[in-house]
């Protein structure tokens, strides 16, 4: 198995590396990734600028490349460039940090696999949901031990054209992991998500980000499973269509 790891933590971030040891043992792992962290890139591409790649060598002692580009270029550039078009699986993660409902609209790590999908590659993107904690400080080895596993289970049971799964592992020792759960995506909605501030210079500047909105999650939703200490596997299509209310906008008169 060829297998395309990627991330939006940047190509040393411990997730990445924690991963990339355990898919090694079962397949032939490629690492591309940014070159800096790329948090909440969303699915942008690089078109206005060169992308460049660099041949590096990793922590643990194996070698990737790193680029400038974004988490979705990276997929672009692996797939086509390192790996020849020879792709067999695209995981993108570890990340530090969830990626639970909305988020799934500013995540790197999820637009990583979107791509993945989008060239009808299977795809994974996977997370350890340890918001606020620094990633040095992040058990891994559950997380890296679920993505080989639901690679294996994807090679013998693939998914239909055009999705992947979006997983969630909980911030919990192994032994503690309540179960795996199916579950659709849930709703994550932030508040007071501007700041303004002001620089030794006495001009306003704006730092986004925003506490998250303490609701009861809706139930079988992946932030309820989290929420459970149970791993959360959601599949996510590319079609956004929003289907229940179609017959209605055709009742309009336009």
């Amino acid at each position: 198995m060829r297998i395309l790891l990627a991330n939006d933590d940047g190509i040393q971030a411990p997730g990445i590396l924690a991963a990339r040891q355990t898919l090694s043992q079962i397949g032939e792992v490629f690492v591309v990734a940014p070159e800096r962290q790329r948090s909440a890139a969303g699915h942008a591409i690089t078109l206005h600028k060169p992308l460049r790649m660099n041949k590096i060598a990793l922590h643990d002692g194996g070698e990737g490349w790193a680029t400038n580009g974004t988490p979705a270029d990276c997929i672009s550039l692996g797939v086509e460039i390192v790996m020849e078009g020879r792709c067999d699986l695209v995981v993108s993660g570890i990340n530090s940090g969830s990626n639970l409902g909305w988020d799934l609209t500013y995540s790197g790590t999820v637009a990583a696999a979107f791509e993945g999908a989008v060239l009808h590659i299977p795809s994974i993107a996977i997370s350890v949901a340890a918001d606020g904690v620094s990633s040095s400080h992040i058990d891994y080895t559950a997380a890296a031990k679920f993505a080989a596993k639901i690679a294996v289970q994807l090679a013998a049971d693939p998914l239909p054209a055009n999705m992947f799964l979006n997983v969630n592992v909980p911030a919990v020792a192994e032994k503690d992991i309540a179960g795996v759960s199916v579950t659709h995506q849930g709703r994550r909605e932030y508040f007071d998500r501007i700041e303004a501030r002001t620089d030794p210079t006495g001009r306003e500047y704006y730092w986004q980000g925003g506490s998250i909105r303490v609701d009861e999650p809706d139930p079988g939703s992946d932030v309820d499973a989290i929420l459970n200490k149970k791993i959360s596997i959601t599949p996510i299509h590319l079609d956004l269509t929003a289907y229940p209310i179609l017959q209605q906008l055709r009742k309009w008169t336009f």
